[in-house]
């Protein structure tokens, strides 16, 4: 088995990807042009060079384009964000209302990203003192599709604030599929380097 050589990354390759970093934001407000043919595909590939827990590589992409579909999650995401707001008060919460939390109506792409706590693949290596470990490799997975979608000039905006076993239903995935992610991909409507919710005054950061 030949081995290759490793790549050597130069000062201008390092100083790229810092800047591939700064600007890897969560985006919530995207143009609803639709992205080229194939890109999504090419960043699903890349995205699957992420590390796994014992190459178990547990992440379910499902890609949704089905109107009613999408229509039924937005509907959650809006019942849980009408009661997330009645957790705060006086200032704090007029700021919440005011936050564009999602991009559910506009983002061409949306997808739902699940961990399958059934499979086999990976032998159980690595998860019996962190069965964790499954949902952790998909979020590293999803990062790792963030950032070769930013480097496409695309833009990704992650949706907590919907109802798990809502989603999985609506899609009819397996019942072991825990979701993730819903994720919102298109194009920016603006960009920036700062995180919109220290634009707004949410949070300030460390």
């Amino acid at each position: 088995m030949s081995e290759a050589s490793p790549p050597r990354f130069d000062a201008a390759f390092a100083a790229q990807f810092a800047e591939l970093l700064a600007w890897r934001r969560d985006v919530r407000r995207f143009r609803r042009e639709a992205l080229p043919e194939g890109l999504v595909e090419r960043l699903l590939t890349q995205a699957e060079l992420s590390p796994s827990v014992g190459h178990s590589q547990p992440w379910r992409w499902v890609r949704v384009a089905d109107p009613a579909q999408r229509r039924a999650v937005q509907a959650s995401f809006e019942r849980c964000n009408a009661q997330a707001l009645g957790d705060y008060e006086g200032e704090r919460a007029r700021l919440y209302a005011s936050l564009k939390l999602e991009g559910m109506r506009e983002a061409p792409e949306q997808i739902a990203v699940f961990c399958d706590h059934g499979t086999a693949q990976g032998h159980g290596l690595g998860r019996r003192t962190m069965p964790e470990m499954l949902d952790y490799s998909v979020v590293a997975a999803i990062t790792q599709f963030w950032l070769a979608a930013r480097v496409a000039g695309v833009g990704v905006g992650w949706v907590s604030i919907v109802e798990p076993e809502l989603v999985r239903a609506t899609l009819g995935v397996p019942p072991e599929w825990k979701l993730i992610a819903w994720l919102c991909v298109g194009y920016p409507e603006a960009e920036s380097e700062v995180p919109e919710l220290v634009r707004e005054g949410w949070e300030s950061g460390r």
